[in-house]
């Protein structure tokens, strides 16, 4: 009998598999840009009606002391507290309002990308707009758990009474970021897989996301592993563009406003890569689906 197919061992072809057909990452692209250049035309928006009700002079942040963190960590205290009332007017109303255009937007996109993935599936909008707004439920749930407990470590180790503990909140905030990408890594692939299991086997979004928690040991450590290598992608490749983003500082003087490009293009690089990678976990996920469960579904 062959050894048993590790999740990574084919991740090397299904990444030549989707580097060779571009049209799969353009699709992945353009849905995740269309709805982020959306979202931040309408912060921009908003953003300047809020400066302009209360300029930075007024709230401080002009002469903000970037060489002291404690005296600019109590400046920005102060700024927020007059933002505040101004942003959470804002947040009442474009909260549900890009939370509802993201559900839309991206299960339009996915199911684009996962028919030219697999061409002879069937697209289901309705049913992926649901597992979409599940997959952005449990992403706030993560967020909600990962700023309450960086509120508990600060409330532990900066009092304002006492002198504040920086290097325990500095390795406690460094534990718990990477703590919680390792977690999200570790459990969002259920809700990840459910789409496919809609198109590819014909279910209702409910049954599809009842399905993807009990899909077997040997299924459900294929897609444990290839989410959590894909974290450690993401990881590496902000790390990357943090690298090119630096290395052009000790020639700022010469590069001038070419930095600024360097920026963007090293940010543009991360978001395309990313998006990348994307495309290769979906292609990783059907492959493993084929693997597993093709014989079982007779609607495919």
């Amino acid at each position: 009998m062959a050894p048993p197919l590790r999740g990574t061992q084919s991740l090397v072809g299904q990444m030549g598999w989707v580097f060779s057909r571009p049209s799969l990452t353009a699709l992945e692209v353009g849905w995740r840009w269309l709805f982020g250049v959306l979202f931040l035309l309408v912060c921009w928006v908003q953003a300047q009606h809020i400066l302009a009700a209360i300029p930075l002079e007024s709230a401080g942040l002009t002469g903000l002391d970037a060489m002291n963190p404690w005296v600019a960590a109590v400046q920005l205290a102060n700024a927020w507290a007059l933002y505040q009332p101004h942003v959470e007017a804002v947040l009442r109303w474009f909260a549900p309002m890009a939370a509802l255009a993201w559900v839309v937007i991206s299960a339009l996109g996915r199911g684009l990308v996962l028919q030219r993935l697999e061409p002879r599936l069937r697209f289901r909008p309705v049913s992926m707009m649901v597992l979409q707004a599940a997959w952005l439920v449990l992403l706030g749930l993560t967020l909600w758990g990962w700023f309450g407990s960086m509120q508990a470590v600060a409330a532990a180790h900066i009092a304002p009474g006492g002198e504040p503990d920086l290097v325990g909140y500095s390795m406690w905030a460094i534990f718990l970021s990477l703590g919680f990408f390792t977690l999200w890594a570790l459990i969002n692939w259920a809700v990840s897989l459910a789409p496919l299991l809609v198109l590819l086997e014909g279910r209702s979004a409910l049954s599809a996301l009842g399905e993807s928690l009990k899909l077997g040991r040997a299924f459900t450590s294929k897609l444990m592993e290839i989410n959590l290598v894909m974290g450690i992608v993401k990881l590496a490749l902000i790390v990357l563009a943090m690298v090119l983003s630096a290395a052009p500082l000790p020639f700022s003087d010469q590069l001038g406003d070419a930095l600024h490009a360097v920026w963007a293009a090293a940010t543009v690089f991360y978001m395309v890569a990313s998006d990348y990678f994307q495309v290769v976990r979906l292609k990783s996920f059907v492959e493993f689906w084929k693997m597993f469960r093709s014989a079982q579904s007779a609607s495919y």
